[in-house]
């Protein structure tokens, strides 16, 4: 294998687009390079009053050939291009949009450029809440359960909700929607120039996760089911997939309009798309009964066994299990939590208004002083909390806190629930907040490991990946204290990205399997966390009151 063989890797995340730039022969970062989407930054399009969160895909297209471009150059031009073999892409998900005919996402259309339910539904959008509750007490009627291969609960956060809240929104947009697409289905079929949605590869990931795609029901569920839920719904299955793909597979070939754009040649490989915490396992080189941990806004954890340890179980209250959607040949498990990094993002917010609505309008220094110490101060808000936090005494009465920020994920799908903070007194401060919350997230974390096990997955220990993982020793070692279990964080800083890349290498053959890329161009481990006996035998006895406080919450609260 040459050294100048490369492949990229696209992640979608959030907030921005990130492209690597892979050295396919060992795995070696040759460039990077991150977009922040400007509507996005900006709110647009956004209501967090009501969980509305669209992207606009002018974000996603404007990010993918900047990020891409951008990667080339630092490379070194043109010989840099000419060595780029394929090109994968993961993104976040179930982030669905509604597409014409020729599967072209309606706010591409100057008629719809402004309207929301025309764009792309970001993961976090729980607007369908009433939708996914329709869903799971219809599945109950029916002669089959079609939810039995994803948890058995559908969340709001998925496709068909989405898709059925949209149609019964808008009037304009139900009448131009043609088809539904993920986005990590829509990206690969722009770069391949496709004019025509029936040729669009769906990806296995995305349909068996959160489009009740099924190997054992020979595709989606029968017309039938949708139209008795609705009549909106009437006809989707046809305008939208049996078949699906592994992200090994090949979507197509670089399109000349995008290989002009990009400055590559039209023989560079586009591979099946996937979600990012899929890829970005495969990117940390996950091992069978080793959960993956992404963990940024929120959290996606993955879990991979062989085929036939997994036959004939259903896993209850996870994201779905699904073969193939991580390493073809093997059963992937999906589960996560709603908010993780959004928690503690949430809390700087709180903490920092003071400084965005007050220090703003001071006269005692100049603009640039400003603009400076709030930038400092920003930026050392988490640290210093962690810090102060982990000084802390732990005590039975410390303030406890519940996780459920933006709903709870899993287990059991729930979007309606709430955080909360419990056993507050005027000795309560900031650090002392900044734990329970803290805590409160590790202990969500521990909730889907019990979970796993009492179906019978063993957990043999965490693999950490992404922004929190990499940046918060605080809050992994307390991970590690609570599980009880050793993490290992993935030294690559872009992990969901290089496990894209890896895809690449693979469908454009220098890698015969994922699991051969995933030698060929793993990077490794940076740092270790093993548990604290002593801390250990605090959060055993702290656990259990997280989860009656949890149950109290859940069975008191109305959300009617």
């Amino acid at each position: 294998m040459k050294p100048d063989i490369y492949v990229i890797g696209v992640d979608y995340g959030s907030d921005s687009v990130r492209s690597v730039l892979v050295n396919a022969a060992n795995g070696e970062e040759v460039a990077s390079s991150v977009f922040n989407y400007p509507r996005w930054q900006k709110g647009l399009f956004c209501d967090p009053s009501i969980n509305q969160f669209r992207q606009h895909p002018l974000d996603y297209t404007e990010g993918l050939e900047h990020t891409i471009k951008d990667c080339i150059k630092q490379a070194g031009g043109a010989a840099a291009a000419a060595a780029v073999k394929a090109i994968a892409v993961d993104t976040t998900g179930s982030t669905p949009v509604a597409v014409n005919q020729e599967g072209t996402p309606l706010a591409l259309l100057p008629e719809f450029q402004d309207n929301p339910h025309a764009m792309f539904v970001l993961w976090k959008d729980h607007t369908a809440v009433k939708e996914a509750a329709q869903i799971n007490e219809h599945a109950l009627t029916t002669d089959i359960n079609y939810l039995d291969y994803c948890g058995g609960i559908y969340s709001s956060e998925w496709f068909w909700a989405k898709l059925l809240r949209t149609l019964r929104t808008d009037e304009k947009v139900r009448a131009a929607c043609y088809s539904w697409v993920e986005h990590c289905d829509w990206i690969p079929f722009l770069l391949t120039g496709g004019t025509d949605i029936k040729d669009m590869k769906r990806s296995r990931c995305a349909a068996g996760h959160k489009a009740l795609w099924s190997e054992e029901f020979n595709g989606l569920p029968p017309n039938e089911f949708f139209t008795s839920l609705d009549p909106l719904l009437d006809g989707y299955t046809d305008q939208l997939f049996t078949e699906t793909y592994t992200s090994d597979e090949s979507a197509g070939f670089l399109s000349q309009e995008w290989a002009d754009k990009l400055g590559l040649s039209t023989s560079v490989v586009i591979g099946v798309g996937a979600f990012d915490a899929h890829m970005g396992a495969v990117g940390g080189q996950i091992e069978p009964y080793h959960l993956s941990k992404v963990m940024g806004t929120s959290t996606c954890d993955i879990l991979v066994a062989p085929t036939t340890d997994i036959e004939g179980k259903l896993i209850k209250g996870i994201c779905g299990q699904v073969n193939g959607s991580v390493i073809p040949g093997m059963m992937g498990l999906e589960a996560g939590q709603s908010a993780f990094g959004d928690t503690y993002a949430w809390f700087k917010n709180i903490l920092s208004w003071p400084i965005k609505n007050i220090l703003r309008e001071s006269t005692l220094v100049d603009a640039a002083t400003l603009k400076a110490l709030e930038e400092e101060m920003l930026d050392k808000i988490i640290p210093v909390l962690s810090k102060k936090a982990s000084s802390l005494p732990k005590n039975d009465d410390d303030e406890l806190g519940i996780d459920w920020f933006n709903g709870r994920r899993t287990p059991d799908a729930n979007q309606e629930l709430k955080g909360a903070l419990y056993n507050l007194d005027l000795g309560t401060d900031a650090p002392r907040m900044f734990r329970a919350l803290a805590e409160a997230t590790c202990f969500g974390a521990k909730n889907i490991v019990d979970r796993f096990i009492a179906e019978g997955i063993p957990v043999k220990g965490i693999i950490g990946i992404g922004g929190v993982a990499k940046k918060s020793p605080y809050i992994m070692q307390m991970m590690s204290d609570v599980l009880n279990m050793p993490i290992r964080i993935h030294q690559f800083e872009h992990t969901c990205a290089l496990g894209a890349a890896m895809f690449a290498a693979v469908v454009a053959d220098i890698y015969p399997t994922v699991e051969e890329a995933m030698v060929g161009m793993g990077r490794g481990f940076d740092a270790h966390y093993l548990p604290n006996e002593e801390s250990v035998a605090y959060y055993a006895k702290r656990y259990p009151r997280y989860k009656s406080l949890g149950n109290y919450i859940e069975q008191n609260t109305n959300h009617e």
